[in-house]
């Protein structure tokens, strides 16, 4: 924290425990070699068998003065201090293998000094080791810890626990006018003359135990057998003796966050599913996709994404030192990432990002270093600040699966594909505010390409990325253009009665955004959203599985000019077999094609017979009553070569109809469906 004490302006050591090498060669250099702690344990020793703090009455610089005077001593350090604080009888009454430990951790040469190992190998220790045929279990497991300090003191935070708070109370933390702390005069040599030292500057030795009353009276109440939930089972009796989980339905999830007893039960639940992953990782995603405990955060976003346990080797391998050509680009980048948070605008974090952006560039060769790269990476450095490797492995899991082939030197195509399908969902869940948006020719391509190239981490604050990739981590890549409906559904009052200056600076400067209410909205039209709606000819191949009913060979060109959605011959056949209360398939086909052979329980609006010029599906008949009262169905345009797919479609959207989408291929994709859906009153 504070780069071996060179960032204050005190020493961060007890001198008198300290080794001689901290003050011979400097403590920056020191401090990596364990051997320091060796001595710091001789000398605990040392003072609790001769029950005599050593040197007390000394001042600081004596103190080190006598630390280092012992450099020169020849006899034994142990005995010349007992010699020197009139402690040599009881010295000489010690046991010898006692003696023998604290003259060999006072080793003024470090590489004589003892490792812990050797230590505990001493004979006097072997009484202290378990032996094998006495304890078998040892050989299996070890002691599982109930609870760690992290997760101790995230709970005593949520219950109210402040520890500024409680320095102020104990006078470790005093506040004063900056004025006071301006010198009366510093001369040229640097000398300050009258002002006092501030204390609050120094390093202050007292220790202040922090108040747990409130949190422990915040969990009297929950019983034992909490602490243990059970995984799975398929025992009703045993289901039913568990305590019921805490009821927290209903709560914003801001309120569940800061809830201790709920982040509890989520903490323990969800950590003893951590403990079993892998093969927990179906019932790590079931408990994800209620919320995910702040404090686990990064765990569970690595098991969702599949880190593997070489990730620290993987990242060591990575040459992330050789200078390259982005390397100006990313030292200009990195001081304007999340600056208001204190970890990542911190020295250390800095250096930390600028590493693992090398390192992702140096990995991925076929790619170049795209503007927003930092912001992508900074959500998953801030979770693992303390292990930058598992930070790169969550970084190079995320991009092939949400960003495939988003950073190639040209990557016109994947943008215009992903921004066509934005725009063609818009339409499917909104044609009045798609109608509006293409009549004032306010494309997405205006404001849209920043979400969707950062996954919105460049335009959200932090916390805001959190929760909005909670819920997309645990969906495929088609959840971002989701995110960008949600957030324009949220805007949607002010973008209809505006003109194209007036949505440019809107969006120049994005209003503040629900991001609650974005995730559930996101997550609803997700799920009420045929996948091959909004599929890709670019998505990575390894995250799905093509069929010959699924769409592909779909040039850009043509994706350009169709303002209504495709859909698959697979959803059709699904939702025909198994939701048809949910689909109005509208054959486009003429009558005498339709009579012959068409879908189970579609109906036939000839594309010869529809009357383009009006607008107002109102005034069309009987034949459009159906598309009138269709409520939440979608609809599914049939035809085949001798139609317009899409002239037709793009009427209904024109008539502001919601969920029209087109059948990929048209009707022949159909017949070779197996059992089929068609009707038919001739033999195929």
């Amino acid at each position: 924290m504070t780069e071996s004490g060179s960032l204050v302006s005190f020493p961060v050591l007890q001198v008198l425990y300290s080794a001689p090498e901290l003050f011979l060669v400097g403590v920056e250099t020191s401090y990596s070699d364990p051997k320091v702690d060796i001595w710091s344990l001789g000398m605990c020793l040392a003072e609790l068998a001769l029950n005599k703090l050593f040197w007390s009455t000394l001042k600081l610089s004596q103190r080190i003065r006598k630390v280092l005077s012992l450099l020169q001593t020849d006899t034994p350090i142990f005995e010349k201090i007992a010699r020197e604080h009139n402690c040599y009888d009881q010295y000489l009454v010690l046991p010898e293998d006692l003696k023998e430990i604290i003259d060999l951790c006072l080793s003024i040469s470090p590489n004589k000094r003892p490792t812990c190992k050797q230590l505990l190998q001493k004979e006097c220790f072997q009484q202290f080791h378990p032996k094998p045929e006495q304890n078998p279990i040892s050989k299996l497991c070890k002691p599982f810890q109930i609870f760690t300090i992290h997760e101790f003191y995230h709970w005593w935070q949520l219950a109210g626990g402040d520890v500024f708070q409680e320095l102020k109370k104990q006078g470790l933390i005093r506040s004063s006018p900056p004025i006071l702390s301006v010198p009366s005069l510093v001369l040229i040599e640097g000398t300050i003359l009258g002002q006092e030292r501030n204390p609050s500057t120094l390093y202050d030795p007292r220790i202040v135990q922090m108040p747990l009353d409130s949190l422990y009276r915040r969990f009297s109440h929950i019983p034992f057998a909490a602490f243990y939930p059970l995984i799975h089972s398929k025992s009703d009796i045993i289901a039913k003796a568990d305590p019921p989980p805490y009821d927290a339905t209903g709560l914003p999830l801001v309120i569940k966050e800061r809830d201790p007893e709920y982040q509890l039960h989520r903490v323990i639940l969800l950590r003893r599913l951590l403990h079993g992953y892998p093969f927990t990782k179906e019932f790590i995603i079931n408990e994800a996709e209620e919320d995910i405990p702040p404090l686990l955060r990064g765990e569970i976003w690595a098991a969702l994404l599949n880190i593997r346990a070489s990730y620290k080797t993987d990242y060591l391998r990575v040459d992330k030192f050789t200078h390259t050509t982005t390397d100006r680009q990313i030292e200009v980048d990195i001081p304007r990432c999340h600056q208001y948070n204190e970890l990542l605008s911190s020295a250390e974090g800095h250096k930390k990002l600028k590493r693992i952006l090398k390192a992702w560039v140096s990995k991925n060769s076929k790619y170049v270093y795209w503007q927003g790269l930092d912001s992508l990476t900074a959500p998953f450095l801030y979770l693992h600040f303390n292990d930058e490797a598992k930070a790169f492995a969550c970084l190079s899991a995320f991009i092939p699966k949400y960003l495939y082939n988003f950073f190639l030197k040209d990557n016109s195509a994947i943008i215009e594909e992903y921004l066509c399908k934005f725009s063609q969902l818009i339409a499917f869940h909104d044609p009045d505010l798609a109608n509006h948006l293409h009549e004032i020719v306010f494309y997405p391509q205006l404001f849209a390409i920043p979400w969707f190239l950062t996954l919105f981490s460049h335009v959200f604050p932090l916390y805001k990325i959190l929760h909005l990739w909670d819920k997309l981590l645990l969906c495929d890549s088609s959840f971002p253009i989701h995110i960008g409906l949600s957030i324009l559904t949220q805007l949607r009052d002010r973008l209809l009665t505006s003109g194209f200056n007036e949505c440019i600076l809107l969006f120049s400067d994005l209003p503040e955004v629900d991001i609650e209410k974005c995730a559930l909205l996101s997550l609803s039209t997700y799920q009420n959203t045929p996948r091959s709606i909004t599929s890709r000819e670019h998505e990575n191949d390894l995250f799905r599985k093509r069929t010959e009913l699924d769409i592909s060979g779909v040039t850009l060109d043509e994706l350009k000019k169709e303002r209504c959605a495709r859909i698959s011959a697979n959803d059709v056949v699904s939702l025909v077999r198994n939701q048809p209360r949910n689909a109005l398939l509208i054959d486009i086909r003429n009558n005498i094609a339709f009579s012959r052979c068409s879908v189970k329980g579609s109906i036939n609006i000839p594309f010869s017979s529809v009357p383009f010029s009006d607008k107002n599906i109102e005034n069309l008949g009987i034949n459009y009553s159906q598309i009138k009262s269709k409520g939440d169905k979608i609809v599914v345009i049939i035809g085949d070569e001798e139609t317009d797919l899409e002239r037709f479609p793009e009427f209904l959207l024109q008539c502001n109809i919601s969920k029209v989408c087109v059948l990929h291929g048209g009707f022949s994709t159909l017949l070779p469906v197996t059992p089929t859906i068609l009707t038919s009153n001739i033999p195929l």
